[in-house]
């Protein structure tokens, strides 16, 4: 063989080395919400930059809302478990009964209507709690959204008996469980299909927040928004971004690094953030439609706390007979909601 021709064979041989220890990778990730929505916007978009920019461009981060890679919200866990996507957003509650432990989260007003802080709480929970069940996906964050308000084609709600036989969207067994105490006529429903059954009469209203509002068009849909009195949310709804774990292992070392620089809690908070902020932009949005904004006395907030502490007590008991310590689990998350409270309102949390 020549000296040229040697020389042509080893740069080969480098390109290609340099070629795969410069591996690029593209990561697919689905959701089922507007990308004008507050998570999208305020968590996802930016999480799938920064893996860009930190990788210095190795691996590509491609979102694909309204589960434009096929399959249903219900199904999403499960398409990142089997790797027909590369990650995700998923609800486990649209799954009702297959993680009952998460469910301890999204009881009636278990959490804050702050969501940077009650995802905090959620991502320590999970790390206590609930790792075993997801164990089949790689999870980068958990987190909450902001508080759930009442959304209505009709006038406010002002008493508690101003439920009695309306029919309402829900997104979770919790909050239907919620609803039904109230005297509602509860929907199970993931948020894809709220806007069309408002639109065909199928419910009167639903539970869902206020930074979801502009994008399913509840300015047009709905003439009423309500929230309870206090600090507490009526209901919440748990959330985890995940990957697919063979996915995840697979990564070189330096790509699988970037991934964990933006997991766990700050990516947890991050995605809490977002929502904070989308509820914001929410309600400002419904009220310069004219829409009536209300909130609920205290009296009449503390006869549906009363009640959420029912469905608590019958969660609790249920828990029990599937072999869980439900009363530790409720108790589990109360402390660490109180503690990212404190944490919030001083400054300090970690």
């Amino acid at each position: 063989m020549s000296f040229v021709k040697s020389l042509a064979l080893a740069a080969t041989t480098l390109t290609a080395a340099s070629a795969l220890s410069a591996q690029e990778v593209t990561l697919r990730f689905q959701h089922f919400v507007s990308p004008l929505s507050a998570n999208p916007v305020g968590f996802m978009q930016p999480w799938a930059e920064a893996i860009e920019e930190q990788s210095e461009g190795r691996i590509r981060v491609e979102l694909y809302p309204f589960m434009q890679l096929g399959g249903s919200a219900q199904s999403q866990y499960d398409l990142i478990r089997d790797g027909a996507i590369d990650g995700g957003w998923v609800i486990p509650g649209y799954q009702p009964g297959r993680f009952p432990e998460a469910e301890a989260l999204e009881l009636p007003f278990m959490t804050p209507k702050n969501a940077e802080a009650a995802s905090r709480a959620a991502w320590h929970f999970t790390q206590e709690h609930l790792m075993d069940d997801f164990a089949d996906v790689h999870v980068i964050a958990a987190h909450m959204h902001g508080p759930g308000i009442v959304h209505l084609s009709g006038e406010a709600i002002d008493e508690v008996d101003d439920f009695d036989g309306i029919s309402l969207r829900g997104p979770s067994r919790p909050a239907t469980l919620l609803l039904e105490q109230l005297g509602a006529t509860p929907v199970g429903m993931p948020v894809p299909a709220f806007p069309e059954a408002l639109s065909r009469g199928v419910v009167d209203g639903g539970v869902i927040t206020w930074e979801m509002a502009p994008s399913l068009r509840l300015d047009e849909l709905t003439s009423s928004h309500t929230d309870v009195a206090g600090d507490r949310s009526m209901y919440n709804l748990y959330f985890i971004w995940a990957m697919n774990r063979e996915v995840y292992e697979g990564l070189p070392d330096d790509l699988r690094a970037v991934i964990d620089a933006n997991s766990g809690l700050m990516a947890s908070a991050w995605a809490g953030r977002a929502h904070d902020e989308g509820d914001l932009r929410g309600r400002d949005a419904m009220a310069a439609a004219g829409n009536e904004i209300a909130e609920m006395s205290e009296d009449v907030t503390a006869q549906i706390s009363a009640l959420g502490e029912t469905v608590t007590a019958a969660w609790i008991e249920e828990a029990d007979g599937k072999g869980l310590d439900g009363a530790a689990l409720v108790a589990d998350v109360r402390r660490l909601m109180e503690a990212e409270m404190d944490g919030a309102s001083t400054g300090l949390s970690q």
